[in-house]
């Protein structure tokens, strides 16, 4: 080649641009395997980039001994070249059946509409699941009403009683008025006596309104005492005639987590299976203890309350007590249970965060224990209205439309009203309650709930649609918690019957701002 140079350089172009051509492709190859270490294969593009780069040192050293004879050196480097050229076809050779066996294109457009299908499969499932689980709550709940009315119903007797008594006194009274009007010290004594009578009848219908109406789950923080002391009445209307309820001492420091309604009907619940466990009599003991760590095996670790209810009855056998929470299970004949006391119960313990546990031998009675967690904060103190205070209401100068459809309840709000100065102008339904409003626009609406035709919920949103300022005195004895939820607001004000006067002046004033 020396006495041809144009052969020399032909040789020397053509190494230079096969070491370039090498170099830039084991460069690409280390940039990809640097930059996409997920990368399948990765190992594999190192052994070829190294046997590329060990080529493209090959014809650089092709170049070099055209005038410095090292052929030592091109020899080891072959011989490098020749271990990682075996390597890269070994390695290649085994990879050879795992790259065949991957999937074509058209296989995988194949595997991904299959895909699409299941996952429209599994979203019409989750649909399909999500309208059971609806309608899951829907039955939940329609039981939940359905037991509180039978609550009820299995009051009826002993409640019946106590209203004819608190009938008895407030009639005794005013008959006692009637005859002697002048005689003002017994009146006195006779007016109160009567009112205490509408007290006690006012609590009890609370309580009977709360258990039967549509109740959202409203957990708060409780005193347990204060629960406890104001469901005693029920409890012992429950258990009699033949059994008695024994109280022990709670201690007014424990404050829980619930929906205090919810777990006065899951007590009133228990009472009725208490007396039903107890045919000869008996004593159905309340007690309750606060318990720290792992208090049941559902529970996570931590501070609960365990309220019990124990009684002497008969007791369960093993196999009841294992499914005596069950709903729709019961020992009892036909048409004297549900089944759901106890699964009700267990439904608002979990909604608390809590459980229930049952303790009991045949012949020994019963002991259910209701564990509620330790409320993190104060109960709210509701500071008590001054509806009894003697101060004096002045309404004078105040125009107020007054809807009622009872004529004795309208014409008894409407002396009470104008006695303390304001003006009244009456409607005696829903309909002409509007009207009234529109013509005479006055400085307050009072209107009764339950009425025919427009009911006072209705009367309230059309009124606030055109006259958003109008204070509003809501008067109702039964009403739904959505109905109510949804006409209240600041200008609102809900008073349930029976009320005193000095309650409703109160209300009218607080509204009115005199």
């Amino acid at each position: 080649m020396a006495w041809q140079p144009e052969l020399l350089w032909a040789h020397v172009a053509g190494d230079a641009i096969l070491a370039l051509a090498y170099f830039s492709i084991a460069l690409g190859l280390a940039m990809l395997i640097r930059r996409r270490p997920d990368f399948a294969f990765g190992w594999m593009f190192r052994c070829f980039a190294f046997f590329i780069m060990a080529g493209g040192l090959l014809h650089v050293l092709s170049i070099v001994t055209l005038w410095h004879p090292i052929h030592g050196v091109v020899a080891v480097l072959k011989a490098l070249t020749a271990v990682a050229s075996i390597a890269t076809a070994v390695a290649l050779w085994q990879l050879m059946s795992r790259v065949i066996s991957l999937p074509s294109r058209a296989q995988l457009a194949a595997a991904n509409a299959e895909l699409e299908v299941l996952i429209k499969e599994r979203d019409a499932a989750f649909e399909e699941l999500r309208a059971h689980s609806q309608q899951r709550q829907e039955l939940e709940a329609a039981l939940l009403q359905s037991q509180k009315l039978e609550a009820i119903g299995q009051l009826t007797g002993g409640i019946a009683h106590d209203f004819n008594n608190l009938l008895q006194a407030v009639a005794g009274n005013l008959e006692l008025i009637a005859r002697k009007p002048d005689d003002i010290d017994r009146v006195v004594g006779w007016s109160a006596s009567a009112l205490n009578a509408v007290e006690r009848g006012r609590a009890l219908t609370g309580q009977l309104l709360a258990f039967s109406s549509k109740q959202r789950v409203d957990l708060s923080s409780v005193r347990l005492v204060e629960l406890v002391g104001g469901v005693k009445d029920l409890l012992e209307r429950a258990v009699a005639p033949l059994a008695q309820v024994r109280v022990e001492r709670i201690d007014p420091s424990l404050n829980v987590e619930v929906d205090p309604l919810q777990l006065e009907l899951a007590l009133l619940n228990l009472a009725f299976n208490a007396r039903d466990a107890m045919p000869e009599g008996g004593t159905l003991t309340v007690s309750a203890e606060r318990r720290s760590g792992t208090v049941a095996a559902d529970l996570p670790a931590g501070d609960y309350v365990a309220l019990t209810l124990a009684d002497t009855g008969v007791g369960m056998s093993p196999e009841v007590r294992a499914r005596a929470a069950d709903p729709f299970f019961t020992t009892k004949g036909p048409g004297k249970g549900t089944g759901m006391g106890l699964a009700m119960a267990m439904g608002v313990m979990r909604q608390s965060g809590g459980s229930l546990a049952i303790e009991s031998e045949e012949g020994r009675g019963a002991a259910i224990t209701l564990y509620l967690r330790v409320a993190t904060s104060q109960p709210r103190r509701v500071v008590g209205d001054d509806a009894r205070s003697d101060a004096r209401v002045n309404l004078a100068g105040c125009t107020i439309a007054l809807v009622d459809d009872d004529e004795q309840v309208r014409g008894s709000l409407r002396d009470t009203l104008t006695s303390a100065g304001a003006t009244v102008k009456e409607a005696a339904e829903g309909g002409a309650g509007i009207a009234l409003v529109r013509s005479l626009r006055p400085d307050l609406l009072i209107v009764d709930f339950a009425m025919p035709g427009l009911t006072g919920a209705e009367v309230v949103r059309q009124m606030r649609e055109e006259f958003p300022d109008l204070p509003v005195v809501l008067v109702t004895g039964f009403a739904e918690s959505a109905t109510l939820d949804a006409v209240t607001g600041p200008q609102v004000a809900v008073l349930w019957k029976p009320f005193e006067a000095q309650e409703l002046l109160r209300k009218v004033s607080g509204l009115l701002h005199r």
